[in-house]
């Protein structure tokens, strides 16, 4: 079951991404799981928009790059994540 993770970054600025981004892709390779990884500006944030293959995929993600990354970064908003039940 695909998931999707939806960022709404309220107050984070372009840099903070930026700091996240380049610490979670360093090669700039999707890690496995990852299928799309879409991001843009906010007239007050950044949001970015994920869909992973599985929630254990996503989850593994989270716990081994992510959570520190935003730690490091100082960026307080947590994603949210669900499941995508339709796309096209």
């Amino acid at each position: 079951m695909a998931i999707g993770m939806l960022f709404d970054g309220v107050g984070v600025s372009q840099e903070q991404y930026d700091e996240v981004f380049n610490e979670v892709f360093p090669d700039r390779q999707r890690p496995p799981g990852l299928l799309t990884h879409h991001a843009g500006p906010m007239a007050d944030g950044v949001c970015v928009i994920e869909t992973w293959e599985s929630q254990e995929a996503l989850q593994q993600f989270f716990e081994a790059r992510l959570g520190r990354a935003l730690a490091t970064a100082n960026v307080q908003v947590q994603p949210k994540m669900f499941e995508i039940v339709s796309s096209l």
